[in-house]
């Protein structure tokens, strides 16, 4: 029986060329899979369409774009999960996604070969191979990449030889990739870590510099998720893309760093994640207003490495699995509103309100009404004090 391969496909060059290129090298047969996640540009039929052009035996497109928001870009955000505390883990989250319709495919159609167009150098092909080991292990992985040194200029004379119905002209002097939860930029002359990023790489944003009125939006969150923006209920797809457009308008969001790869190398990446930034900044506010101060402080840290594991490709894990029962108890009281100010690309909290607030006007107000009780102050902060107090004195007495 001849291979069947699964294709993650995107409709540009690189995997239109390997429709063809796959099916010589296995004497298989190719089904196109492209999924789209808010990432824009082409519609969904014209991209099947082509894939079917460049040889495909069949081609499956799938709207998935509320399903990335609800179900990997909200447990992002209730996970406030930045990479370095600066990366909103744009491309991680699209990747198990795409695997699990890849994995589905693969049944489908009977496919015993899944192919990706990572290379050997970057996360993804991590990402991709770790979630198809979780998900169907039995399936076989080609990477043409990084399997077959496959470079841009082998694609394009590829193309040209067989003649397929694809643009090889366009080249930009970047690498992108880009969903509903933001864009990620990279190569070209920003390798040079010292260059500024010029103005013409940005998409998802507008120059933060440029003056015009602010922006001010309330977002309402039910046990961590967010519901409505200004009172209108929404679905998560039209939460975030409405953000995307405001928070993107006034340059909200925009990160140049050098990052520390899966593979071991460190990488200069500039992402625009404009309504990652202003959600998570609005639903760390709310924790502050509604979680005890143990569990924040130890939310703290599993947030950290809830990021770290799906950075590095472990969206299938156990680990990952009990890190969600937690935030999903500590989320449990996360609801109200959070007033946010979009403005010269900051995203300013500027008010917040919840039932289930901890912070108590009686309690921490100054004003004639107090209701904390100063005098126990003296005796807890001795007592508070004492090992410290105790460890000095005797390391006084030692020296």
């Amino acid at each position: 029986m001849s291979e069947r391969v699964v294709l993650a496909y995107s409709g540009g060059l690189d995997t239109s060329v390997a429709i063809p290129f796959l099916a010589e090298q296995t004497g298989g047969e190719v089904i196109a899979v492209a999924v789209d996640l808010g990432q824009g540009g082409e519609d969904l039929e014209t991209i099947r369409k082509r894939a079917l052009a460049c040889g495909a035996v069949e081609a499956v497109v799938i709207d998935a774009r509320e399903e990335f928001a609800a179900d990997f870009c909200f447990p992002a955000l209730r996970a406030n999960a930045l990479y370095m505390d600066r990366y909103p883990l744009v491309s991680a989250l699209s990747r198990p996604l795409i695997v699990k319709h890849l994995v589905a495919a693969a049944k489908t159609f009977g496919g015993t070969v899944v192919s990706h167009g990572c290379t050997g150098k970057g996360n993804d092909q991590v990402r991709f191979e770790a979630g198809l080991s979780a998900l169907h292990p039995e399936l076989k992985v080609i990477a043409p990449a990084r399997d077959y040194a496959w470079t841009r200029d082998k694609a394009i004379a590829f193309a040209e030889d067989k003649g397929l119905p694809i643009d090889v002209s366009a080249k930009s002097p970047y690498s992108i990739d880009q969903n509903l939860w933001g864009r990620a930029v990279e190569t070209g002359f920003l390798e040079d870590i010292w260059n500024g990023p010029v103005e013409d790489l940005y998409s998802y944003t507008a120059d933060p510099a440029e003056p015009r009125e602010a922006d001010e939006v309330v977002i309402t969150f039910k046990g961590g998720v967010p519901t409505a923006l200004d009172g209108r209920a929404l679905t998560p797809f039209q939460i975030v893309d409405e953000l995307n457009r405001r928070a993107g308008a006034q340059g909200v969001g925009r990160i140049d760093m050098v990052e520390d790869r899966l593979v071991g190398i460190k990488s200069r990446e500039v992402y625009e994640a404009p309504a990652a930034i202003a959600l998570i900044a609005a639903h760390m506010e709310l924790e502050n207003v509604t979680v005890e101060r143990d569990l924040a402080r130890f939310k703290r840290s599993v947030d950290q490495r809830w990021g770290e594991l799906v950075y590095d490709g472990l969206w299938f894990s156990p680990l990952k699995d009990s890190l969600d029962a937690f935030i999903n108890d500590a989320q449990k009281h996360v609801s109200g509103d959070v007033r946010l100010t979009l403005h010269a690309g900051r995203a300013v909290v500027t008010g917040r309100r919840s039932d289930a607030s901890l912070y108590s006007y009686d309690l921490a107000t100054y004003d004639t009404g107090d209701t904390f009780d100063q005098s126990l102050a003296k005796g807890f902060v001795e007592l508070w004090s004492l090992p410290s107090k105790i460890a000095s004195m005797r390391d006084r007495g030692q020296a």
